[in-house]
């Protein structure tokens, strides 16, 4: 069977969804897999052993430039001569579907109606999956691709997954025990004050290591740094690079953000910190836990504005992290 699962974006939806990859290959051995991925992104998918074809695309091209719609759609007519058996699309989106259509299969796939935010997009699907919206995010992803392959997975077969994260780089010159702080997101209300997290290396008084994307989180990075011996600017590098890191490290602890849930993909000790975002994006397991601040989050409409993460106390940080280091 040739498969195409369409997930474009972003890193932590695309680290979710690829969980699905070694339950179908226990049921379908010998199926070939593909999977449309935003170039930026394709990084992530990388010597993944279960992925046979990445294929790349540059939707986001367009925005900045009308005519590149053009070179767009002859590369997704190129991978339609694949001759998919089926076409998944697990983002569920206008744009996604239409990815899905135009590269063709006998049957294309994705969520029903109710099950997502642009519902138009499931007229576009011959099978059409029934999951809650507001459902675990990791559960939507599985069931969205397992389930049309006639693939059952379990929340329990989930918790006790192999990592599936692979990386063909040797970052040098790292300490035997570090751990990893992730202090940037997409919004600002979704990241944990600096101040705090200088608070925890403090306290932690382990080698730590900073991600940083952006010119402001590496400004910030800078700052933390001067405040504690314990705090290190990771050099920017690739994302292949960045997932050698935090397969090495003892304990990553981030925002709610792609390098954060590298952590899960990779069965590395993690704490993954919440505000207005909520905490049924990730599994919770005995290494893997979360922190929520007191706001009530409404899954349908996410408030930018809502800054309750500062609310959180770094005790509460420093006292789970002890915990899984005692583990």
């Amino acid at each position: 069977m040739k498969i195409c699962i369409v997930k474009l974006s972003a890193m932590g939806d695309i680290i979710h969804a690829m969980v699905a990859l070694q339950f179908i290959k226990k049921v379908l051995p010998h199926s070939q897999i593909d999977w449309v991925v935003e170039s930026a992104f394709s990084d992530v998918l990388k010597n993944n052993p279960h992925i046979d074809n990445i294929l790349p695309i540059n939707l986001k091209s367009i925005k900045k430039k009308k005519s590149t719609i053009f070179t767009q759609y002859k590369i997704l007519k190129s991978y339609s001569k694949n001759n998919y058996d089926i076409v998944i699309d697990a983002q569920g989106l206008l744009k996604s579907a239409i990815t899905a259509k135009i590269i063709g299969a006998k049957t294309i796939a994705g969520f029903d109606k109710s099950s997502i935010r642009e519902g138009i997009a499931s007229y576009f699907y011959d099978k059409k999956v029934n999951i809650a919206y507001e459902a675990n995010t990791i559960d939507r992803n599985v069931a969205v691709i397992c389930e049309p392959l006639g693939v059952k997975v379990s929340s329990n077969d989930i918790l006790e997954k192999e990592k599936f994260l692979y990386s063909c780089s040797h970052v040098k010159n790292l300490p035997k025990k570090f751990n990893v702080f992730v202090i940037g997101s997409t919004w600002e209300s979704r990241n944990y004050p600096k101040e705090k997290f200088v608070e925890i290396a403090e306290a932690l008084k382990t080698d730590t290591f900073i991600v940083w994307g952006s010119e402001d989180e590496h400004k910030k990075a800078l700052w933390m740094q001067e405040q504690s011996e314990f705090l290190h600017l990771l050099p920017r590098g690739s994302l292949d690079e960045l997932k050698d890191v935090i397969s090495k490290c003892s304990l990553l602890i981030g925002n709610d953000t792609g390098p954060t849930h590298m952590a899960w993909g990779l069965n590395v000790a993690s704490i993954t910190i919440f505000g207005p975002t909520p905490t049924n994006r990730v599994y919770v397991t005995p290494i893997n836990r979360v922190v929520k601040s007191k706001s009530i989050v409404n899954h349908y409409k996410l408030n930018k504005n809502d800054f309750s993460i500062c609310d959180i106390e770094a005790d509460e940080i420093i006292r789970i992290a002890r915990e899984l280091r005692e583990q």
